[in-house]
């Protein structure tokens, strides 16, 4: 826990080095996600961070709090900060993701947490955060027209991206797959990382952590990696496949289209 909580804290900071120097102007400027700011997309963050401590904190505070907000039907995670200036809203997602880590690191690991959805352990929980971190984190960088550094961060989301498998076709309302997809990828220092590695190459994606990863989190359409994808369940997940919790995305679309 102590080193993934670093590593959470270290995409805090990438992803701060970015939105820092940023104007109030730029604070408005429109992010691929369709109607989204970059200050929507720091709201999001900051919203969910603090709700995430919560949940490892005191998980009827955090119940009561889900019901208050879904009961109106509304989801105030973008509009969190529509009050603050630029400046303002930096401080607080400054606060509330140190917070988090805090308290991450002192939540035992495998506690189950609650979230919006099934429980899960208190690791996954902040293995979430991370993922969520990096990828409005590319929102924002590619409404600035900035390339984020590729870390062994990425380690954490390919993860996520391949466990949730299952999870893709589900919300799909597709039959999950008995056959397993091997997952070669390589990490931005070059070492190789494997995940079902007893499962036959029949079923295969392969190439870059970065691109997987962007495909999983849906920051990027398949035809603008590099991806060896190859066998037909391999093929039939790809294109579904998604790292996040809830309804299945409509991604992106080829860039130039």
């Amino acid at each position: 826990m102590e080193s993934l909580c670093d590593d959470l804290a270290a995409e805090h900071e990438a992803l701060d080095a970015i939105v820092s120097g940023l104007s109030e102007d730029e604070w408005c400027a429109a992010t691929p996600a369709e109607g989204w700011s970059l200050k929507h997309q720091i709201s999001h963050l900051w919203f969910f961070d603090v709700r995430a401590a919560l949940s490892m904190t005191d998980p009827d505070a955090f119940a009561a709090d889900t019901q208050s907000w879904i009961a109106r039907g509304v989801d105030p995670s973008v509009e969190a900060a529509s009050d603050m200036s630029g400046a303002e809203l930096l401080e607080s997602w400054r606060q509330g993701r140190r917070h988090l880590v805090d308290v991450a690191r002192a939540t035992d690991p495998s506690r189950r947490v609650p979230w919006y959805g099934p429980a899960m352990a208190a690791k996954s929980s902040a293995t979430a955060r991370l993922m969520e971190t990096w990828a409005h984190g590319y929102d924002i960088a590619d409404a600035i027209a900035v390339t984020p550094p590729a870390s062994s961060r990425l380690r954490h989301i390919a993860h996520i991206g391949v466990r949730a498998r299952p999870y893709a076709y589900l919300v799909n309302q597709r039959p999950i797959p008995d056959t397993e997809v091997r997952v070669e990828l390589t990490a931005p220092d070059g070492e190789t990382w494997i995940w079902n590695e007893g499962a036959t190459g029949e079923s295969l994606v392969q190439g870059s952590a970065l691109d997987f990863c962007l495909v999983v989190t849906q920051r990027r359409h398949l035809d603008d990696t590099t991806l060896e994808i190859r066998g037909d369940a391999a093929l039939d997940w790809m294109p579904i496949a998604q790292a996040f919790a809830g309804p299945p995305g409509s991604g992106r679309q080829p860039l130039g289209s």
